[in-house]
């Protein structure tokens, strides 16, 4: 006899939250495509910055906040990719345009190499290797006269095309990526890869017993956050037309990257959006401040974890249950 009997829960993957904030974001990406016809060159240029900024967080939480790998030498990648860009646009008569992907690709290529270095070590000492790893490619770079050692260079390949037509593009580009960020990290992290992840950051050694291939999970990310972090530096250099060696591989860009996340939540896709905002607007407002503002910035992140232990968007998902991309499947009980 056949069992006809409903089951007592269903599975939820969406949520009303999610869906409205999909049509809020749709709304404000369109707004956002239409900035270079009515905002300023400086608003085109903070939103370069402040978009690098985020895309470089999000990689960073994506290794460390879902991952577990913490690292604190990301930059290695973003500045690699932002002179590869600037080399292929300037003497080898590449698009700049066109050399970002490719500076980013190339990124996660030499991530493959350097995986084998950085997954010898575990825990603190993984963090500490990938710094090293970074600070290699800074002297490295420093130490290279005919791309202007440690003073730097210029892009110079940008000079035939109006400005205009430049930060237009620039900005088209950046806003593209960032969603292309939230989407594919969306999508990654709700595939059978990302439940991996999930799994081999809780328990490498329970998801080794369930059959998943811990190794090749984690550089597939690794590789993924290399990919990521190096189009948000070429990105950053291409809208900022110059470069440095203690610009590009300088350990500000991961400690703002924590800040940005843990002030609003680490391991969420939420988290690094609205630390994002945060930090553009304590930025803007009072960078001027010099030393004090980067003391102001650490005191805030503290007290932030103090109170709030999961930050503050953890803070709100667990008070209200608002869930804008919900990642987890939820049991919910049939009425």
């Amino acid at each position: 006899m056949q069992n006809t009997q409903m089951p007592l829960f269903t599975i939820e993957r969406k949520t009303k939250a999610s869906q409205v904030g999909m049509v809020v974001a749709i709304v404000l990406v369109i707004g956002a495509a239409t900035m270079p016809w009515w905002a300023g060159s400086s608003w085109l240029r903070e939103f370069n910055q402040i978009a690098c900024y985020f895309i470089f967080a999000s990689m960073w939480n994506l290794l460390a906040g879902y991952g577990g790998m913490v690292s604190i030498g990301q930059q290695a990648f973003l500045g690699f990719s932002g002179y590869l860009m600037i080399i292929m646009a300037n003497s080898l008569g590449v698009n700049p345009f066109v050399a970002v992907p490719i500076a980013a690709l190339l990124s996660a290529v030499i991530a493959l190499p350097l995986s084998k270095l950085a997954f010898r070590l575990q825990g603190g000492y993984f963090a500490i290797g990938t710094w090293v790893i970074a600070e290699v490619f800074r002297l490295t770079f420093a130490n290279i006269s005919s791309i202007g050692g440690g003073s730097g260079m210029s892009l110079t390949a940008l000079r035939g095309i109006p400005r205009a037509t430049r930060e237009s593009v620039t900005f088209w580009m950046t806003l593209a990526a960032v969603v292309a960020t939230i989407g594919l990290t969306y999508w990654f992290l709700r595939s059978r890869q990302g439940l991996a992840l999930l799994a081999i950051r809780d328990s490498e050694t329970a998801s080794e017993s369930q059959g998943i291939d811990v190794k090749r999970t984690k550089l597939l990310v690794y590789v993924v956050a290399a990919f990521g972090a190096g189009l948000a530096g070429a990105l950053y250099f291409l809208g900022n037309l110059r470069i440095s060696p203690d610009a590009a591989f300088s350990v500000n860009w991961t400690a703002f990257a924590i800040f940005m996340i843990m002030i609003r939540g680490l391991g969420t896709i939420e988290g690094p959006i609205l630390g994002a905002i945060i930090f553009w607007a304590l930025n803007r407002y009072f960078a001027d401040y010099g030393t004090w503002y980067l003391v102001g910035l650490g005191l805030l992140a503290i007290a932030v974890t103090v109170v709030f232990k999961q930050g503050l968007w953890g803070y709100i998902q667990q008070r209200y249950d608002i869930r804008l991309f919900p990642v987890q499947r939820r049991l919910i009980p049939r009425e």
